[in-house]
């Protein structure tokens, strides 16, 4: 069976960032991966690209338009079948979900008669962007009301749950940080999941290849005599309740180790995607200056709830890089996409609105984004 793994992470985190490195870092492995985007305009598809540079080893699958694996998505299993077809060339299956996306849709799919005989998963990677989560941008706003505490509220709900159902946690943009804060960082990462089987740091972002792939954290429980292994004959459904002992799903038993039920049946709205959450593209065919860009978008996520910007801009004949998370934004020269004279950026919010979002950006840019 191939082995599965998903990297999955709320917006912002380093997902792209750390599968690159993992792809550098891959040896001989084969691998397919699929890149999930919420939003018209794959970004991340973009980068990986570059860091791939053509080896004929690595294939990659855009997703954008939605979240993978979910209710309206008629792309992943047939996706995942053709990989099975050519399983001679596949070694392994990274997945990157959206940062909008819980891991469970994929998880519950794997186990579906389509797809059960030729994966099995191997490991859910959490990635976490550790100083936002040091900065208690992951916490409930008790003293908020209105859009404010719904925005917390939503961040933290699906915060907790990407971490409640991962096998690896993976502290990420580390650097600065000194060993007390990663200390308190493993305290709150176990507060809302204690049931997360290691965590992981990344300098870097870079992990360990064997942190991070032939984990086998899902292989069916085994002992010295015999297999003990019966798949379910359906994956269980929203009104099913959550078993006694999860021995008996398929691939969920842990090696014999405790196991736990990754929400399948204990969330049951997990394939149901909050509509707050919105994402839309702006463009501009005039020159931007990065610096005054960046404050733009910094002014413009302290007036609005935008919690995540991405994409490239035209600046002195090259294309940049823009990347950004709340209010700390980050600009610099990619070679990684051919220099267009059209900037594209990528914004995604909660409750966000194209208009408001637009006319700030061109007001203090004193350039026409549309």
């Amino acid at each position: 069976m191939i082995p599965v793994t998903i990297v999955t992470g709320f917006l912002g985190s380093g997902k792209t960032t750390l599968l690159s490195s993992l792809i550098k870092a891959r040896q001989s492995r084969r691998l397919a991966l699929l890149i999930n985007e919420f939003g018209e305009v794959s970004i991340d598809g973009v980068l990986i690209n570059g860091c791939v540079d053509g080896d004929q080893h690595v294939r990659i699958h855009d997703f954008p338009y939605g979240l993978i694996a979910y209710g309206d998505d008629q792309h992943f299993i047939p996706t995942l079948q053709a990989i099975a077809e050519r399983r001679a060339n596949v070694d392994h299956v990274l997945i990157e979900t959206s940062g909008l996306a819980l891991p469970t849709a994929v998880m519950e799919l794997l186990q579906t008669p389509e797809l059960a005989k030729d994966f099995i998963l191997d490991a859910t990677l959490a990635v976490v962007d550790t100083p936002l989560l040091l900065s208690d941008r992951f916490d409930r706003d008790l003293n908020a009301d209105g859009p404010h505490a719904a925005v917390a509220d939503s961040v933290a709900t699906l915060f907790e749950q990407q971490l409640e159902y991962a096998d690896v946690v993976v502290l990420n943009k580390i650097d600065a940080l000194d060993e007390d804060a990663l200390l308190l960082a493993e305290q709150r990462v176990r507060d809302r999941a204690p049931n997360v089987r290691f965590l992981e740091l990344a300098y870097n972002a870079q992990l360990d290849i064997r942190l991070a792939l032939g984990l086998r954290l899902h292989q069916p429980a085994f002992n010295a005599h015999n297999h003990r292994f019966t798949p379910l004959a359906a994956a269980p459904g929203s009104g099913t309740p959550t078993l006694a002992s999860h021995a008996r799903l398929n691939g969920h038993a842990h090696s014999g180790l405790t196991g736990h039920c990754h929400g399948l049946t204990t969330h049951k709205h997990f394939h149901e995607q909050d509509p707050g959450w919105l994402s839309f593209v702006l463009r501009s065919s005039e020159p931007q200056q990065p610096e005054t860009l960046k404050q733009a978008l910094i002014e413009t996520a302290k007036a609005e709830p935008l919690l995540r910007v991405k994409g490239f801009i035209s600046a002195s004949d090259q294309a940049v890089l823009v990347q950004g998370v709340r209010t700390r934004v980050a600009i610099s020269a990619d070679a990684a996409k051919p220099f267009t004279p059209e900037s594209e950026l990528v914004f995604i919010g909660y409750h966000l609105n194209r208009n408001t979002v637009a006319a700030l950006l061109s007001k203090l840019t004193e350039t026409r984004w549309q």
